[in-house]
């Protein structure tokens, strides 16, 4: 069961929808679990080029795993960039995730390509996912990579790595990975835990959600 603290329940055009504070969103109505941006192999990809990184591929399959528990999601859909480059298709990487998949066969697995998708290329067939151009629909949502206008649809989407900044005149401050639902699109944090971030600032009528792994809190546009 999601602890309280760790999930915000919101509406999106009628449907009920959680947004957790590991960096996902379920849809309970579509049993179904989003995320966006797991980048796949990037620190692979660092080490390729000799550049040492740790190898979170592991740490991110388990807490992907817990979500899936916890939601008893029958569905995930990933917003573009599974992987992140080619260099980064290691077999560590590989073994790790094709061990994890078979834990999960039943799980449906969708992925809408995105930028990094193109050049590293798509999932191994034995990993059964099933790849889909951007703009793919599920009931009022659109699934696309970046954010854009869909007509008709309210937009599910990634790209840029999202995150919340709050300064103090002393010059402290923190900074952490949100959510930002807006009226006709909601651009999701990162799932990788080795991506980067982007301040972003709000536009008119967005609601941001901030989250640290363990709690999720509204910090703009939210009453």
């Amino acid at each position: 069961m999601l602890r309280a603290n760790a999930v915000a329940h919101i509406d999106i055009c009628g449907e009920r929808v959680h947004l957790l504070a590991q960096r996902a969103l379920y849809w309970p109505a579509q049993s179904s679990l989003f995320i966006a941006d797991p980048h796949f192999g990037k620190s692979a990809t660092f080490r390729h080029f000799g550049i040492a990184a740790p190898d979170e591929t592991e740490s991110d399959l388990m807490r992907l795993e817990h979500m899936l528990k916890e939601t008893a999601a029958k569905r995930l859909v990933v917003l573009g960039d599974f992987f992140h480059a080619r260099a980064g298709r290691s077999e560590s990487m590989f073994q790790s995730f094709l061990d994890w998949r078979k834990r999960k066969v039943e799980l449906r697995i969708v992925l809408v390509r995105g930028n990094h998708d193109r050049s590293a290329g798509d999932p191994p067939h034995d990993w059964k996912v099933e790849c889909v151009a951007d703009g793919w629909r599920t009931g009022p949502f659109a699934c696309c990579h970046k954010p854009c206008e869909k007509p008709g649809g309210h937009v599910f989407c990634g790209h840029i790595h999202p995150a919340f900044s709050l300064r103090e005149r002393s010059g402290s401050g923190l900074r952490a990975p949100c959510f930002v639902v807006g009226k006709n699109r909601t651009i999701f944090p990162a799932f990788g835990s080795f991506t980067g971030l982007a301040t972003i600032q709000p536009e008119e009528g967005d609601r941001l959600f901030a989250m640290n792994g363990e709690f999720i809190l509204p910090v703009w546009g939210t009453a």
